[in-house]
């Protein structure tokens, strides 16, 4: 590389205010600027986007369409861990952030640039995931992170900095008002926060919601679809009611985004909690992650030992951590990913789901390595069980809780 490279940046470029402004700035701190942006699946004007970007100074403009490496690459494994954080937020954009550095990391090593550069703030989760994805896979790269440094923080105060900025560099404004709160979108979710949306007692407005059907709205029929899956990922979603099936995995993820949609499946309110140290509000929008946790959630019991999948539970909650930290490219992530790789080994059939009104109702499932015994389990046949031996069965395990009564009694602890 020669000392040009050093000035050369990658910027993840959307095409809002912020990188907007950061591609100017960035230009004017002498760079070249070559703009980034992935397709993971948002609805946006790339074409404007990118028009704009040149406009603005950028040396050059990529856009990679990443859907299909989001679904097969990061969506999928989510699936197989049955990865959820604190209990209930499916992790769109956990995921999407490593999928959005991996490819923005391999322009950067392509176009020579020794740099790269995000819109991300200094008190979010992105900016962790982002940077430490790039430091993962480019050790060497040098971050540009604007919201943490001072001589941009001081001078961009506030919005109306930004708008100030704009209008004298010639930066496009919004032609439409800004939502009093921020989102983002990709594939798998849309999420809301910030702005109003910041003290947790607000209720969120009914018109906030732009991906799923409200549900009190949604079809008072229910809609029964039927799941497929082989090694933990889904291969199959046939439609029970028009015979729709899809397979392909990236048309399989959107049919399922189409119908969880209209049915008001996935939305979602919490307070979590973020990596650096704070609690955030954050409002989602998941249809097909909703619809597929719940399916695989039903199949993986359906087939996996019991012990297995204690361990294997275990195992997701971690996963499901190291995600969310911005941990996708780290060593514990790549050997807990192997871990439930190899539980997933036998978790194959098919799930039977009724969608109604926001929920995801299981009504059936079947499957040719499943460790469910009809027969066994049949009170009307005796099969190959003896009912003796459960008596024995009892009296082992009863043994502690009566020597745990008998020290009590001792102490003279009286019965609660």
């Amino acid at each position: 590389m020669d000392k040009a490279d050093d000035k050369k940046v990658v910027l993840a470029y959307s095409g809002g205010l912020d990188t907007s402004c950061i591609l100017v700035w960035l230009r004017e701190k002498g760079y070249q600027v070559i703009a980034f942006m992935a397709n993971i699946g948002q609805d946006e004007d790339f074409e404007e986007a990118k028009k704009k970007a040149l406009k603005l100074g950028a040396v050059k403009v990529i856009i990679q369409d990443v859907a299909k490496e989001f679904v097969e690459g990061f969506i999928w494994p989510a699936v197989q861990a049955n990865a959820i954080y604190e209990d209930r937020y499916l992790l769109g954009t956990a995921l999407a952030r490593p999928c959005i550095a991996h490819n923005m990391i391999m322009v950067a090593k392509a176009e020579g640039a020794k740099c790269i550069s995000h819109g991300a703030t200094g008190k979010g989760n992105d900016q962790i995931r982002f940077e430490l994805a790039a430091y993962a896979l480019y050790p060497e790269v040098k971050m540009i992170a604007p919201w943490r440094m001072p001589e941009f923080f001081n001078r961009f105060k506030g919005r109306q900095c930004l708008f100030d900025y704009a209008k004298a560099h010639d930066i496009p404004l919004p032609v439409t008002p800004k939502s009093p709160w921020s989102m983002d979108a990709n594939l798998m979710h849309v999420s809301y926060e910030s702005g109003i949306l910041e003290n947790p007692a607000t209720i969120a407005p009914e018109d906030i919601y732009t991906m799923t059907q409200d549900p009190k709205k949604a079809p008072f029929t229910p809609e029964r679809i039927e799941i497929k899956f082989k090694r933990g990922i889904p291969i199959q979603v046939k439609n029970l009611e028009d015979g729709t099936v899809e397979t392909c995995p990236l048309l399989l993820f959107q049919y399922l985004n189409k119908v969880g949609s209209r049915n008001g499946i996935g939305r979602i309110d919490i307070v979590e909690n973020r990596f650096i140290g704070m609690k955030s509000r954050g409002i989602y929008e998941t249809p097909a992650g909703t619809i597929l946790y719940h399916a695989h959630l039903d199949i993986e019991a359906f087939t996996m030992d019991k012990e297995v999948r204690k361990l294997k539970q275990m195992l997701s909650a971690k996963f499901a951590e190291q995600v969310y930290n911005g941990m996708w490219y780290s060593p514990e992530a790549e050997f807990t990913l192997s871990c439930i790789r190899t539980s997933q080994e036998c978790v194959a059939g098919s799930v039977t789901l009724s969608l109604y009104k926001g929920q995801v109702y299981i009504q059936a499932r079947e499957s040719p390595l499943s460790l469910y015994n009809q027969e066994l389990v049949s009170m009307d046949v005796q099969g190959d069980y003896d009912p003796v031996d459960a008596g024995g069965f009892i009296r082992v395990n009863a043994l502690r809780l009566r020597e745990h009564r008998r020290v009590q009694n001792q102490m003279d602890i009286p019965l609660p």
